[in-house]
């Protein structure tokens, strides 16, 4: 079978190549141009990529993806993209494309998804459905370490939960599906279809706090 990050990939590689390279995304300041070469400097230059994780190299990835938007036609790089990572990566192994790239993969096509105003929620499947709580949950409370709340995610409609925050006096609930829990959790709230349940201060402070790595 096909893995997750591999079909996720092949969607996400037909829309950018759809819509274009001046589409709007869900990433601050980023059209799909933008987008596809974050893509492609992440699986092919290491040396550059580094700077996605590592702020005091952040303005050496911005260079080089900037560079490569300005060298490299659209088309190409939505093809490089869509073939995958260079033959020496480590992600060419299922399942360190599954590690490294199923939910990266996911968001950023929903970053393109959801940028339009039209946008429709995608039936995803119970196997993905799956997969994304399965993979949200091992790595939740890095996603959540800077709250000064506690939180509980809570996926609908099976009410299974897990503690993304250990409760404080203050508790907030956050309920949806997984797919939204993922967006949720990976700073996509305002784009989120879940509901947040608490004292308002602590909603409120959920919301106005970064989430993510």
């Amino acid at each position: 079978m096909t893995g997750f990050a591999a079909r996720e990939r092949q969607e996400l590689a037909e829309l950018l190549a759809t819509v274009g390279p001046d589409a709007p995304t869900l990433c601050t300041g980023w059209r799909t141009s933008d987008l596809v070469s974050h893509l492609v400097l992440r699986e092919g230059r290491p040396d550059a990529a580094v700077g996605i994780m590592a702020k005091p190299l952040a303005g050496w990835t911005r260079r080089v993806q900037e560079s490569t938007r300005a060298r490299v036609p659209y088309p190409e790089l939505v093809e490089r993209f869509r073939s995958g990572p260079p033959a020496w990566s480590p992600t060419r192994l299922g399942s360190v494309d599954e590690a490294a790239n199923t939910i990266e993969f996911f968001v950023h096509l929903e970053d393109v998804r959801r940028a339009n105003p039209d946008w429709k929620p995608r039936e995803l499947g119970p196997e993905l459905d799956d997969e994304l709580w399965r993979r949200l949950r091992s790595g939740v409370k890095l996603l959540f370490r800077k709250v000064p709340v506690g939180v509980t995610l809570v996926r609908a409609p099976q009410q299974l939960t897990v503690v993304a925050k250990p409760a404080t006096p203050q508790m907030v609930t956050v309920t949806g599906a997984a797919g939204e829990l993922t967006m949720f959790c990976y700073g996509r709230k305002d784009a989120a279809k879940v509901e947040l349940h608490g004292d308002a201060v602590a909603v409120e402070t959920l919301r106005r706090t970064p989430l993510g790595v």
